[in-house]
């Protein structure tokens, strides 16, 4: 007995040598970060590279990725015959049993009373809940309306997904096409100011930017965000056009306190066919401790 009792005694005065234990947490660690699949995909209205509409090719298309949380481009929803004047965002929602959230950009009296409103725009699908949703303006010049100039117009969405107890935002945004990159540039900036709003949470934004990762105008994110495919990317990652892409215009960036796991693109027949587009993907990790506050 004796003896035990020197032994504990010479372990405690060792561990009091050695400092106070860390208290970071408790020793397992504390909880595990929640990992999840996301997705960027511009899925050109339903219309894919032979130019035919076909919602089972692109909902396929999707499901192929394996994402539980999509940031879809240029959605239709009863805008025009070239998708049937069909609801194209709620039927993918419906056919993927996935919530959905649609921002729209355009939102146009229908051709007859009664009809439901022409709207074209950007969307979230998500197999996690969702706690919040904000359709943000951003600088825009309107491709309906070409003598309108520089103004606010909607069409960045913001979802707030509640993935697996982990409170993430996830924004989808389809930035300026134009060769000319002043009105991306003026887009970056407005993007970072919406971001900053939610600093102190874990951030995805995803989307089709237009232009390439060394393009001047997309510099401001990457000194607020990571490249997904930067930072564990596979292959060249190039997503445009679709049936033999030359340029990586479709991105998740991500805050520093998401990590990611893998980033790629996929390339099978349905991601070459589906779209002009091909979908980016990548598997991330948020902390649960920091997204659940």
């Amino acid at each position: 007995m004796k003896r035990s009792v020197t032994v504990l005694a010479t372990a405690l005065f060792a561990v009091g040598l050695a400092g106070p234990v860390a208290s970071a947490g408790p020793p397992w660690g504390g909880p595990p970060p929640v990992e999840f699949t996301v997705a960027s995909y511009n899925i050109h209205a339903g219309i894919g590279a032979d130019g035919e509409f076909d919602l089972d090719r692109t909902t396929a298309a999707i499901a192929e990725t394996g994402a539980d949380v999509v940031a879809l481009q240029e959605v239709d929803r009863h805008w025009s015959s070239r998708s049937e004047y069909r609801s194209v965002i709620g039927e993918l929602a419906d056919r993927l049993d996935m919530h959905a959230r649609f921002a729209p950009l355009y939102s146009l009296e229908p051709p007859e009373p009664g009809e439901p409103r022409r709207e074209y725009g950007t969307a979230v699908l998500s197999r996690f809940p969702v706690a919040e949703f904000t359709n943000h303006d951003l600088t825009r010049l309107s491709t309906q309306n070409s003598e309108a100039g520089l103004q606010q117009m909607p069409g960045f969405a913001e979802v707030v997904v509640r993935a697996r107890g982990a409170l993430v935002h996830v924004y989808s945004t389809h930035l300026d096409y134009r060769g000319d990159p002043t009105v991306r540039e003026i887009q970056v900036a407005e993007t970072l100011d919406v971001l900053a709003e939610d600093s102190d949470a874990p951030q995805l934004l995803i989307g089709d930017f237009n232009a390439e990762p060394a393009d001047p105008e997309l510099a401001p994110l990457w000194t607020n965000l990571n490249d997904a495919f930067a930072e564990a990317g596979s292959g060249e990652g190039l997503t445009f056009p679709a049936a033999e892409p030359v340029k990586r215009i479709d991105y998740t960036a991500v805050s520093e306190d998401v990590d990611v796991l893998d980033a790629y693109v996929p390339d099978t027949d349905l991601s070459a066919t589906a779209s002009d587009h091909r979908p980016a993907v990548a598997e991330v990790a948020v902390p649960r401790d920091r997204a659940a506050h």
